[in-house]
């Protein structure tokens, strides 16, 4: 598979909901992460190029603030492989405050570990 991602994603085993920070609806949980972007699973399919003010609640360990609001670009969005009433969806970020980048990068590091070589997910 061509990987076209320029920062090597790490999967995420941390319960992470990201929400819509407009509609305050659940978008999906976080699934894997880099600091360029991430992937979520979903129980709807969203639209390839949707942009999203996303809405991450933190934890005490990374942050001392409740929740981080940052702009993501739907990239790909796929049938999860071994539940067809899910999806996979690839994010790339496009927006971030220098300080919530800080968390992100946080994140990436103690919390993520290198992706298990699964064949799955798609390109950026």
């Amino acid at each position: 598979m061509d990987d076209r991602r320029k920062v090597k994603r790490k999967d995420f085993s941390y319960y992470m909901r990201l929400f819509d920070s407009d509609t305050q609806n659940l978008v999906g949980h976080l699934a894997d992460i880099s600091t360029g972007g991430f992937k979520i699973d979903s129980r709807d399919p969203i639209t390839v190029d949707k942009v999203f003010r996303l809405r991450m609640d933190l934890f005490p360990e990374v942050s001392s603030k409740p929740y981080m609001i940052f702009s993501a670009r739907v990239r790909w969005c796929q049938t999860h492989p071994l539940d067809p009433t899910l999806y996979h969806i690839g994010f790339q970020i496009i927006n971030i405050q220098p300080g919530d980048y800080e968390i992100l990068n946080r994140l990436v590091q103690n919390y993520a570990q290198d992706k298990r070589s699964s064949g799955l997910g798609g390109n950026w």
